[in-house]
């Protein structure tokens, strides 16, 4: 008997090693990637014809809505599958490079969104690695930029085109 009552004190002891040691993960936030205790992390890459533009903590292009208030996502229901929202639990935070103003606002489903200089920040579901900017321009969603202005669309950060040069002489083709 004495036996038993030391393999019990021994299993005793391992669960409760185990039970102190264990770290069970935190379910990720909706929208994706790493947070911090205070909230997301928003980040800023570089993207060509769009400048700096700002990242979830996963590295994905993040987007404005031009339906959006800095109050409300008008992005609900099958726009949120296909636009999934940037979500936080806490204060969202600014990496380096991102200079604008970050704040948040309860979604019609009580989850809260971050946003950027007043609009909403979402990802867009064709994206599939960091840098993609696919979703600019679609059901009036734009890149959201770094500096503060919230989205540029694409043709405005595209250099203009040159027009053709006026002809100067008719053209004589020598018959």
């Amino acid at each position: 008997m004495h036996a038993t009552r030391v393999l019990a004190l021994f299993a005793t002891a391992v669960l409760v090693v185990a039970a102190c040691t264990s770290s069970a993960a935190a379910p990720a936030p909706v929208g994706g990637g790493a947070s911090s205790a205070a909230g997301v992390i928003v980040n800023a890459a570089s993207s060509p014809g769009f400048g700096t533009v700002l990242t979830g903590p996963n590295g994905m292009t993040l987007y404005t809505h031009a339906g959006d208030s800095a109050t409300s996502s008008t992005c609900t229901d099958a726009c949120a599958v296909a636009w999934p929202p940037l979500a936080t639990t806490g204060q969202p935070m600014a990496g380096a490079g991102v200079t604008g103003q970050l704040a948040t606002l309860t979604r019609p489903d009580g989850t809260t969104q971050v946003s950027f200089g007043g609009h909403p920040l979402y990802y867009w579901q064709g994206d599939t690695k960091a840098g993609d900017v696919t979703g600019n321009g679609v059901a009036g969603f734009s890149v959201a930029t770094a500096g503060g202005a919230g989205a540029v669309p694409k043709a405005s950060a595209a250099a203009p085109a040159k027009a053709a040069p006026a002809p100067t002489a008719p053209a004589l083709y020598g018959y």
